[in-house]
C-alpha cells in the first residue's frame, strides 16, 4: 500500500485524529453512466482503498466508514446480496495488505444479522489485525446510531439490575463504555459525499463536536486529493467545543 501523491508540511501539521465518512452516491454515479448499481459500489470500493492508503501519510489515526446501515436492509434483495458479496471480496482481497501495512481492522454495528460466513470472515480479519498499531480502520456494518444507543442503555440497565452499577454512577463516560465505539475517540471530521446534508443515523452521540464537511462529489468520484483537500479545510476551522472564540 503506497501513495505517490506529495503531501505538504502544512497538511501534516495538525491533521484530524479521527475522520468518519458517509460514503454516499454509488447508485447515482452508476445510474448517470448507465451502469449497474454493483458497478457503482465496486468503484466506491476502489476509493476506499485510496483513502485508506493516504491516511497514515497524513497522520490520521482513525478512519470510520459507513458501509451498510441498519436501514439498508430495505433496499432490493439483489442489491443487498451484491453489497454483501462485494464486502466479502473486499475483505478477502485487502486483508493481507491491511495487515502488512499495520492497519487494525474493526467492525462497529450489530454483526448478528449478517450471514455466518461474513461474520466468520470479519471476526478473522479483526483477530489477525488486532495487534497492529497503525491506522485503525472501523467499518460500520448493520449500524444505526439509535440502535447503538438503545443497546448501550439496555446493557447499563442490566448492570444496574444486578447491582454492578449504581444509578448515580451513570454519566456520559459510562455510557461511552457500552457503545460499539468504546475505546475509539470521537471523530474530529465527518465527510459526507453526494451533496446530501444529513447524518442518516450515523454516530449521533459521537458527532456532538465534530466538524462537518458536505461535498457534492459522488463517492466513486472522490479520491485521495479530495480527501487531502478536506483535511486542509478542517485545519482552517476553529474548534471551540462550546467555549467563546479566542
Amino acid at each position: 500500500m503506497s501513495t505517490l501523491i506529495n503531501i505538504s508540511e502544512d497538511v501534516l501539521a495538525s491533521p484530524p485524529n479521527h475522520v468518519a465518512i458517509i460514503m454516499d452516491g454509488n447508485r447515482r454515479w452508476a445510474h448517470s453512466r448507465g451502469l449497474s448499481i454493483l458497478a457503482g459500489h465496486r468503484k466506491g470500493a476502489q476509493v476506499v482503498r485510496e483513502v485508506v492508503e493516504v491516511c497514515p501519510n497524513l497522520g490520521v489515526n482513525y478512519l470510520t466508514l459507513f458501509a451498510f446501515s441498519s436501514e439498508n436492509w430495505k433496499r432490493p434483495v439483489l442489491e443487498v446480496n451484491d453489497l454483501m458479496s462485494l464486502l466479502k471480496l473486499y475483505i478477502s482481497k485487502e486483508l493481507t495488505n491491511l495487515h502488512k501495512n499495520n492497519v487494525k481492522f474493526q467492525i462497529i454495528g450489530d454483526k448478528s444479522a449478517l450471514s455466518d460466513d461474513i461474520q466468520k470472515l470479519l471476526n478473522e480479519a479483526e483477530r489477525i489485525t488486532e495487534g497492529n498499531s497503525g491506522l485503525k480502520l472501523c467499518l460500520a456494518l448493520n449500524y444505526g446510531s439509535r440502535n447503538e444507543l438503545t443497546y448501550a442503555v439496555k446493557k447499563i440497565c442490566e448492570k444496574v439490575k444486578i447491582g454492578e452499577i449504581k444509578v448515580d454512577e451513570i454519566d456520559e463516560f459510562k455510557l461511552n463504555n457500552y457503545l460499539y465505539t468504546s475505546g475509539i475517540p470521537d471523530p474530529d471530521l465527518l465527510i459526507r459525499t453526494s451533496g446530501e446534508m444529513r447524518l442518516s443515523n450515523f454516530l449521533l452521540w459521537q458527532l456532538a463536536y465534530t466538524e462537518l464537511l458536505f461535498t457534492e462529489t459522488l463517492w466513486p468520484d472522490f479520491n485521495k486529493e479530495k480527501f487531502i483537500a478536506a483535511v486542509k479545510d478542517f485545519q482552517k476551522r476553529e474548534r471551540r467545543y462550546g467555549s467563546a472564540s479566542s
